[in-house]
C-alpha cells in the first residue's frame, strides 16, 4: 500500500504509517501535478495548503481514505469524496489544548495591554500611564461553543476565577454545570459578558454573528477574542465600534480571508492581531499528525476511523432500503434544529415500518448530524454518533415498530430541551423526501431547498391574509401554502414555501401581528 503526504506533518506520524505502508512525502504539488500521481495511492495525508478537489478525488482511482491533520476539512471536497467511497478523516482534538490556550492568552494580552506596551518600550518610550489593565478575576467570560476547544477555554478561564457564560444549543445544561457554566442566550451573553471568546465554526448561520446590532448590546468594557474562524465578526463594525469607545478591544487570530497581510483590523489601536496561530504549537503539530495517522493505518487495516467526517458505510442490501431514508433523517434533524429552542437534554428516534428491522445506526447518524449541522463543526457518522452524544450530555433513545399505520416507514425525531420539547416525523413518498408531521400537526411539504416560513398560531378569519400582506410588502413571492389545525379558531400551523428568505425587519412584523405566537424561517 502507497500513502501520499502531500503537505508537511510531524515526522512521527510518518513514522506511524510507514509501518504498513511506503509512504511518499511530495509537498507543494498543484492540482495538475495531483490529478497525474494520485491514481497510484491508497491514502493521502494534508493540512490546510494542499486544497483536494474532485478532479483530485476523481482520478484517485485506489483512495481509500483521505486524512486532515487538523480540524476543519474545508480544504477537501467532502462531496466528491462521498460521492466516490472514500473516506474523510480529521483529527479534531489534536489542537485542543493549543487553542484553548491561545484564546487565553490573547484575553490576558487584551487585559494587560502587552503587545501595546512591548511596542512602545521597545520604542524608547516609558508610559505605564498609557497601559492601565484590568484584573480578569471575577470577571464574566462569556464562550460561544462550547465543543472540544470551548470546554478547554471554560476549564482555564475556571483556574482564573471568573465567572463563566456560554451559548451552545447542543449542550446540555448538566453538562455545562459539570463546567460550573451557565448557559444562557446569545442576548445575556452579549449583554453581561466582559469578555467574549468565540468557539463556532464558520457557516451560514454563524457569519457576522456578531454585528453592528449585536455590538451595541455589549458594555462599553467589553473585549472580544475570536480565534476559531474568521467572518464570525463583521471586521468594519468592529472596528467602528471600537473607535467609537462601544468596546474596549478586540484580538483576532483568524481572518476572511488568509494569508492576510492587510486588513482594517490593523489599523486600530484597540486591536491585537495574530497569524492564525492557535494550532502553531510543536505539541499541537505532533498530536494532529499521529491522531490522523493512526486512522490511516485502521483503515487501510480494514478498521473503521475514529473520526469519519463523511457518510458512513452501509452494506449494499440495507442501502437499498436504508439509502432514501437517510436524506430524510438528517432533513427531520435540520427542521428540528431551526424549530426548537433551548438546549438540548433527550432525544427519542422511533422508526415505524420495515426499517425498524435493519441497522438503524446510519439514520441516527444522520439524524444527529442533521441535528448539528448548522451549528458545530463535528460531522456526525456512525461511528461517532454515540460518543459525540455523550459527549455533549445529549441523551439519545431509540424505539422500533415493525408497524406504520399510514405509511411504508416513518422517523420521528421527539427531542426534549430546556424550553419545551419539539417532533417531527418524515418518510419517503414518489421516490421524494417528504416532511409530514410537526408535533401534533400532520402536514406534507417536500424540501427541496427553498425557504419555509413555519407559523404557529390561533386559527381565526384574516391572520392568513395578515401575512400574506407582510411577506407581499417584502415582494417575497409565496409559491404554496400548507395549513393544518387542531380545530377551528384553535392552534394551528400553516407552513408558507418562499421563493426568497424574508429579512428580520419582515419576520419581527409578522411575529406582531395578534395571535401569532411564533414565527421561523427555515430553509430545508
Amino acid at each position: 500500500m502507497k500513502v501520499l503526504v502531500a503537505d508537511p506533518i510531524a515526522q512521527d506520524g510518518i513514522d506511524i504509517m510507514s509501518r504498513i505502508a511506503e509512504v511518499d512525502v511530495k509537498t507543494k504539488l498543484g492540482e495538475d501535478q495531483l490529478v497525474e500521481i494520485i491514481g497510484d495511492y491508497d491514502a493521502m495525508v494534508v493540512r490546510s495548503q494542499t486544497q483536494v478537489t474532485a478532479n483530485i478525488i476523481n482520478a484517485g482511482k485506489k483512495l481509500v481514505i483521505i486524512g486532515r491533520a487538523g480540524v476543519g476539512v474545508d480544504n477537501i471536497d467532502v462531496n466528491a469524496a462521498t460521492e466516490c467511497g472514500i473516506i474523510v478523516a480529521n483529527a479534531p482534538t489534536g489542537n485542543t489544548v493549543s487553542a484553548a490556550e491561545h484564546a487565553i492568552a490573547l484575553m490576558l494580552s487584551l487585559a494587560r495591554h502587552i503587545p501595546q506596551a512591548n511596542y512602545s518600550l521597545k520604542s524608547g518610550q516609558w508610559k505605564r500611564a498609557d497601559f492601565m489593565g484590568t484584573e480578569v478575576k471575577n470577571k464574566t467570560l462569556g464562550i460561544i461553543g462550547l465543543g472540544n476547544i470551548g470546554r478547554e477555554v471554560a476549564r482555564r478561564a475556571k483556574g482564573l476565577e471568573m465567572k463563566i457564560l456560554a451559548y451552545d444549543p447542543f449542550v446540555s445544561e448538566e453538562r455545562a454545570g459539570q463546567l460550573q457554566t451557565e448557559m444562557v442566550s446569545l442576548e445575556t451573553l452579549y449583554r453581561e459578558s466582559d469578555f467574549i471568546t468565540l468557539h463556532t465554526p464558520l457557516t451560514d448561520t454563524t457569519r457576522n454573528m456578531i454585528d453592528t446590532q449585536q455590538l451595541e448590546t455589549m458594555k462599553p468594557t467589553t473585549r472580544i477574542i475570536n480565534a476559531a474562524r474568521g467572518g464570525l465578526i463583521n471586521e468594519e463594525a468592529l472596528v467602528k465600534a471600537l473607535n467609537e469607545g462601544k468596546l474596549a478591544g478586540a484580538a483576532i487570530d483568524v481572518f476572511c480571508k488568509e494569508p492576510c497581510t492587510q486588513s482594517i483590523l490593523f489599523s486600530c489601536d484597540k486591536i491585537i492581531v495574530t497569524p492564525h496561530l492557535g494550532a502553531s504549537t510543536a505539541e499541537a503539530q505532533v498530536l494532529a499528525a499521529t491522531e490522523v495517522c493512526h486512522q490511516i493505518v485502521d483503515v487501510l487495516g480494514g478498521q473503521p476511523a475514529r473520526y469519519a467526517v463523511n457518510a458512513p458505510f452501509v452494506s449494499a442490501e440495507a442501502m437499498s432500503v436504508l439509502g432514501p431514508y437517510m436524506k430524510v433523517a438528517k432533513i427531520v434533524g435540520q427542521l428540528t434544529s431551526y424549530l426548537g429552542e433551548g438546549n438540548l437534554r433527550k432525544i427519542k428516534i422511533k422508526y415505524n415500518g420495515e426499517i425498524s428491522s435493519y441497522n438503524t445506526n446510519a439514520l441516527k447518524a444522520s439524524i444527529l448530524g442533521g441535528l448539528l449541522d448548522r451549528l458545530s463543526e463535528e460531522r456526525v457518522n456512525m461511528v461517532n454518533a454515540n460518543s459525540i452524544a455523550s459527549r455533549r450530555g445529549i441523551q439519545v433513545i431509540e424505539e422500533k415498530e415493525n408497524t406504520c399505520e399510514n405509511f411504508a416507514n416513518l422517523i420521528t425525531l421527539d427531542v426534549e430541551t430546556s424550553q419545551g420539547n419539539i417532533s417531527v416525523a418524515g418518510t419517503v413518498l414518489r421516490g421524494e423526501p417528504h416532511i409530514v408531521k410537526v408535533d401534533q400537526f400532520w402536514i406534507d411539504i417536500v424540501p427541496t431547498g427553498r425557504y419555509f416560513l413555519f407559523s404557529d398560531h390561533r386559527d381565526r378569519p384574516g391572520l392568513i391574509g395578515a401575512v400574506g400582506q407582510i411577506t407581499g410588502e417584502a415582494d417575497v413571492n409565496v409559491s404554496h401554502m400548507y395549513l393544518s389545525r387542531e380545530k377551528p379558531r384553535g392552534r394551528a400551523l400553516m407552513i408558507m414555501a418562499l421563493d426568497e428568505p424574508l429579512t428580520d425587519e419582515y419576520l419581527q412584523k409578522i411575529s406582531k401581528v395578534p395571535d401569532v405566537h411564533n414565527v421561523k424561517l427555515v430553509q430545508l
